[in-house]
C-alpha cells in the first residue's frame, strides 16, 4: 500500500501544480493592468483569462494523448508545460507573449483533470479509490492555499515582483516532473495495449493477495468490448456519458467558480469594506483545505453517494441563506458567514466527489475520452458563468443570482437521490458491466 500510496500522491501532484496555476495570477493582476495600460476588456480577456481557454482546449483533446501515449507520459508532458509556462510568463514583456505562455499552463490544467484522477483509479485497489483519487482535489485545494500564501509573501520585493509570483511555479513544476519518471505505467493501459508482462508486475504490487491470472483476464475481456469504432457517444454508454455531464454541470450550476472569482466583490456588494479581502482569500482557502480533507476522508467510509447528499443540502442551506442576506439587507458577518458554510459543502461534496466519480464510471478503453467529456463540460461553463456575474449582479441583482444557483442544487439533490449510482469499492471492471447493464435495462 505504502508504494500505492506514494505513486498516487505523485501523480495527484499535478492538480497541486492546477491549483497553483489557477490562483496565482490573481497577486499580478492589478500590476499587469498598469504595466501594460491594457484596457479592462483586453486585460480581462486575454491577459487574464487566457489560461483559462488553455484550459477548455486542454480538456477537450487532453484525452488523445492519455490514451495514445499512457497516462503516465501525459502526466510527465503536463509537467513540463507547466514549467514552460511559469518560466515564459515570469520573463514575458508585453501581453501577448504573457498570454501564450499563461496559455500552455492551462492545457497543462486542462489535461491534468484527465490524466492524473485516470491514472489514480487504474492504479487503486477497489476498497482505497475514492481517497487516492481525491488526493487530486485536495492537492487542487492545497495548490490555491499556497499560491495565496506566496503571493502575500512575495508582493513588495521590487518593481518586478509579479515576474517572481509568475516564475516560482517552475521549482514544483520542474520536482513533480522528475517524480514522475518514478512511477510505473498504468497496468490497464499496459493490457488495453497487449503489454501483459508489463502490466502483470504492477498488478502484483498493487493486488498482492489477488489472484493475478484471474484478475488479468478480467481486464482483457473489459477491453474486448473495445471494438472499432466504439465511442462514448454510442447508445450503450449513454447512461455514464449523461452521469459525467450531469455532475459536471451541477458543478458549476452551484456557483463554486463565480463566487472564487469574484469573492471580494460579493462581500462588498454585502456592504462589507475593502479589507475583507484577505480574509475571503485566506479563509476561503483554508475553509476549502479543512473540508477537502475531511471529504477524502469520508469518501471511501461513506460513499461517493453520501457525500454528495451532504454538499447538496449544504448547497440549498447556504445559497438560499445568502439569497436571504441579500433580499432583506443583511450587512455585517451574515454573508461571509454564509458563504464559508457553502465553501464547506463543496469540499465535502461535489469537491471531493468530482474527479474520483467521473473518473470510475467509464469503461477502461474510453476512461479518458469519457473523463474529456465531462471535464470539458466542466471548464466551459467554468469560463462562462464567472464571465456573466458582473453583468447579472448590476442588471438582476446578487440575490435573484444566488436564489437561482440554490434552486439549481435542488435539482442536483434530485439526480442524486434518483439517478445517481453508489461506486464505492466496486472493482472498475464490475462497475463498468453494472453501469452499460442499466443503460440497457433503462433504455
Amino acid at each position: 500500500m505504502n508504494k500505492i500510496l506514494i505513486w498516487s500522491i505523485t501523480a495527484a501532484l499535478a492538480g497541486f501544480l492546477f491549483g497553483f496555476d489557477t490562483v496565482v495570477i490573481s497577486g499580478a493582476d492589478k500590476k499587469l493592468q498598469l504595466l501594460w495600460g491594457s484596457s479592462d476588456a483586453f486585460h480581462g480577456a486575454i491577459v487574464m483569462a487566457m489560461a483559462l481557454w488553455g484550459t477548455v482546449v486542454g480538456a477537450i483533446f487532453g484525452g488523445f494523448p492519455t490514451n495514445k501515449w499512457g497516462r503516465k507520459n501525459t502526466l510527465i508532458l503536463i509537467g513540463i508545460l507547466y514549467t514552460i509556462s511559469a518560466i515564459g510568463s515570469g520573463l514575458a514583456n508585453d501581453p501577448w507573449t504573457f498570454a501564450i505562455f499563461r496559455f500552455i499552463g492551462g492545457l497543462g490544467v486542462g489535461a491534468s483533470t484527465i490524466a492524473a484522477p485516470a491514472y489514480i483509479s487504474e492504479i487503486a485497489p477497489a476498497k482505497d479509490r475514492g481517497r487516492l483519487v481525491a488526493l487530486y482535489q485536495f492537492n487542487i485545494v492545497f495548490g490555491i492555499l499556497i499560491a495565496f500564501l506566496s503571493n502575500y509573501l512575495l508582493s513588495g520585493i521590487g518593481e518586478n515582483d509579479w515576474r517572481w509570483m509568475m516564475g516560482i511555479e517552475a521549482f514544483p513544476a520542474l520536482i513533480y516532473t522528475i517524480f514522475m519518471f518514478s512511477v510505473p505505467k498504468s497496468p490497464r493501459w499496459l493490457i488495453s495495449k497487449l503489454r501483459f508482462d508489463e502490466a502483470k508486475k504492477v498488478l502484483e504490487i498493487i493486488n498482492p493477495n489477488e489472484d493475478i491470472e484471474k484478475l488479468m483476464i478480467e481486464i482483457k475481456e473489459e477491453n474486448t468490448r473495445d471494438l472499432p469504432g466504439e465511442n462514448i457517444f454510442m447508445k450503450k454508454y449513454r447512461f455514464p456519458l449523461t452521469l459525467a455531464f450531469l455532475m459536471a454541470l451541477f458543478n458549476q450550476l452551484s456557483g463554486i467558480n463565480a463566487f472564487l472569482y469574484y469573492a471580494p466583490r460579493i462581500f462588498e456588494e454585502a456592504g462589507l469594506g475593502e479589507n475583507t479581502a484577505l480574509l475571503s482569500s485566506i479563509g476561503i482557502g483554508f475553509t476549502n483545505l479543512v473540508f477537502t480533507l475531511l471529504g477524502v476522508f469520508l469518501i471511501d467510509k461513506l460513499g461517493r453517494k453520501q457525500l454528495m447528499y451532504i454538499g447538496s443540502i449544504g448547497y440549498i442551506i447556504s445559497l438560499s441563506l445568502v439569497a436571504m442576506a441579500f433580499f432583506l439587507g443583511w450587512t455585517g458577518m451574515a454573508v461571509p458567514i454564509f458563504l464559508f458554510l457553502f465553501i464547506a459543502a463543496h469540499a465535502i461534496g461535489q469537491g471531493a466527489v468530482i474527479w474520483v466519480f467521473i473518473s470510475e464510471i467509464f469503461p477502461n478503453h474510453l476512461r479518458a475520452t469519457g473523463q474529456s467529456f465531462g471535464s470539458t463540460t466542466h471548464w466551459l461553463l467554468a469560463a462562462i458563468i464567472p464571465a456573466l456575474i458582473p453583468t447579472l449582479f448590476s442588471t438582476i441583482g446578487a440575490g435573484v443570482v444566488f436564489l437561482f444557483f440554490a434552486i439549481m442544487m435542488v435539482f442536483q439533490l434530485i439526480f442524486v437521490i434518483f439517478m445517481m449510482p453508489e461506486t464505492k469499492g466496486v472493482p472498475l471492471e464490475k462497475l463498468s458491466k453494472i453501469l452499460i447493464k442499466k443503460n440497457v435495462s433503462t433504455s
